[in-house]
Parts: C-alpha cells; structure tokens; sequence
C-alpha cells in the first residue's frame, strides 16, 4: 500500500520559512517524479514544484521561484520543500504526488497537471500570518 505523508507545515508568520517533508512508503521512491501542489480554501489545487526522480531536474511555479527549494534523499524515500519569505498568499494546504516516470529528467510528463499524478499524500496547513 503506497503512502505518503506529509508534515511541516503550520503557522508563520510573513518573512519567515518552514520546511514541509513528504515521506514515502510502498514504492520504489527512486522510480518516481515528485511534486508539491497547494490548494487554498476556494480555490483550485495549484501547481508548486516538481523534480525528477534523479533530482537532476526541478521546476517551480513563478509565483515561489527564488523563495522554494525542493530537494529529495532517494535513500531516506523523502522529499522537502524548504519555504523562505513567505507570504500571506502562500497560505494553503501543501500536498505531495508521486508519478512513476523512469527518465532522470522531467521533460515528457506534464508535471504541473494534478491528473499526472499517481498517488497522494493527506496534505498539511500552512498558514502565513501577516
């Protein structure tokens, strides 16, 4: 049974960081693509960043470029999300997806598409106070 669990998240306030970690089980993590999607209250489940499997190839949503960095430990079967400057717009539930893909890098797959994905974590709040 796959899983994947996120946690991390919570209340910050403008400025400040968190880092989100999603824990994988039930797969061979180091054959799939990562991503984190974000939804806020209202709103459709949006785009954040995904990287390769190889972590060779990441890719982010304009709007956290320069603030979020992915990364991912293949041995630990984790990937994080570290969160620098937030804003009060960042606030959102996180999610982590994983999609089987055997090529190291990202082209190929429509990472940013919520359909592309395999399976799903609970998610985790993050709330950014101003």
């Amino acid at each position: 049974q796959v899983q994947l669990v996120e946690s991390g998240g919570g209340l910050v306030q403008a400025g400040g960081s968190l880092r989100l970690s999603c824990a994988a089980s039930g797969l061979t993590f180091s054959n799939y693509a990562m991503g984190w999607f974000r939804q806020a209250p209202g709103k459709e489940r949006e785009f954040v960043v995904a990287i390769s499997w190889s972590g060779i190839a990441t890719s982010y949503a304009d709007s956290v470029k320069g603030r979020f960095t992915i990364s991912r430990d293949n041995a630990e079967n984790t990937v994080y999300l570290q969160m620098n400057a937030l804003k009060p717009e960042d606030t959102a539930v996180y999610y982590c997806a994983a999609h089987q893909n055997p090529r190291p890098y990202l082209s190929g797959i429509y990472y940013y598409r919520p359909n592309t994905y395999d399976y799903w974590g609970q998610g985790t709040q993050v709330t950014v106070s101003s």
